[in-house]
């Protein structure tokens, strides 16, 4: 037995920084639940053994009180992210649950927040948009309830809450082909699986329109800075319209848009997909999708309350229908000229709104 911590009780945190794992994978381990590899268990057990540590017989009886608390993970800097958590709050209220919050930032990742609201406690989770690969919230959904709002999580042992993504990508491009836009660029929102709904969305909709051969995509993520720099559009001429990941991504494009003195939409219409607090500010205006934050809200706290007091067991998804919102940023197609700068269309002096 490990000595140097004096004559103290070992306890459960001691054994975890022995092996380097956070204290609720410990605890898997010792409960014996599913999930841990034979080498972890294996490496847990030793280190319980040299520690002398023997579970905590009040504490463990303590644990098994219900705690009411719904545990959220979210993106930090997301603007939709903190409208939904406010929904959230609210539904879970109603239902006689609390809400615990951890945010993924730039020096701390899904896995660790995760972790985090596991050792508060919570008794499920409702996960943002999170980027884990299925089989990881397959694992984790296996441990105890789990929503996920915002993607596909195909094969797994979660809820899923989600608006249809590639329709509503498909919504922005019906309404700007309706324009008359036949230019019209994507700004792609990276990797994960919200992404590839949503591009798939925009390619789909543009084929179906006949405008194949216009098809642009420029990569970028779901920040501002994504859009600032795509702005730049890679060189290339100013398209007649450009549709952001979200609406985040799209602000940073009309604040580039803005600095370099070209109009939208009298020059160029731009789109977002969100529908978030930031899109409906009167000197922003955006033109977007809404993916009905209450909606969602409301029923991913039903589904984990389901699981936690009506002993649903089997898997649920709810897709909700998109909608297009039209704003001031998007309009009629113009002349063809000369983006300042670059090869691209005309400023018309006097139409549009300056962003």
């Amino acid at each position: 037995m490990d000595m140097s911590r004096g004559s103290r009780r070992p306890r459960l945190e001691d054994v975890a920084e022995r092996v380097g794992m956070s204290p609720a994978s410990v605890s898997m381990v010792l409960s014996n639940a599913p999930g841990p590899s034979a080498a972890t268990r294996e490496r847990v057990l030793e280190a319980a053994a040299e520690l002398g540590y023997r579970p905590d017989r009040t504490a463990s009886l303590l644990a098994r009180r219900r705690t009411h608390l719904v545990g959220v993970l979210m993106q930090v800097g997301s603007p939709y992210h903190a409208e939904l958590v406010e929904d959230l709050h609210e539904a879970a209220e109603r239902r006689g649950y609390d809400v615990v919050l951890s945010a993924v930032t730039r020096t701390r990742d899904e896995r660790r927040a995760v972790e985090t609201l596991v050792d508060f406690r919570c008794e499920a989770l409702v996960l943002l948009g999170p980027v884990a690969p299925a089989a990881q919230l397959a694992a984790l959904g296996r441990q105890l309830p789990v929503v996920v709002i915002g993607r596909r999580v195909v094969g797994g042992a979660v809820d899923v809450v989600r608006s249809a993504d590639a329709e509503g990508v498909g919504q922005v491009i019906d309404h700007l082909a309706g324009l008359g836009h036949r230019s019209i660029t994507y700004v792609d929102g990276g990797r994960g699986t919200i992404a590839t709904d949503r591009r798939r969305g925009y390619r789909t909709a543009m084929r179906r329109h006949g405008l194949a051969d216009h098809v642009r995509v420029i990569g970028g993520d779901h920040t501002e800075a994504a859009g600032t720099r795509a702005a730049r559009l890679d060189g290339g001429a100013l398209p007649g319209a450009v549709v952001a990941y979200n609406d985040s991504c799209a602000l940073g494009l009309l604040d580039a848009f803005n600095r370099a003195g070209v109009e939208v939409p009298g020059e160029v219409s731009v789109a977002g997909y969100d529908d978030s607090s930031l899109a409906r500010l009167a000197h922003v205006n955006l033109t977007t999708v809404s993916q009905d934050a209450r909606g969602q809200a409301e029923h991913a706290v039903a589904a984990a309350v389901e699981r936690l007091d009506g002993g649903r067991v089997r898997p649920r998804e709810v897709v909700l229908a998109p909608r297009l919102v039209v704003r001031g940023t998007t309009g009629p197609p113009l002349v063809a000229g000369a983006y300042p700068g670059r090869a691209g269309r005309a400023r018309a002096p006097g139409r549009g709104t300056s962003k």
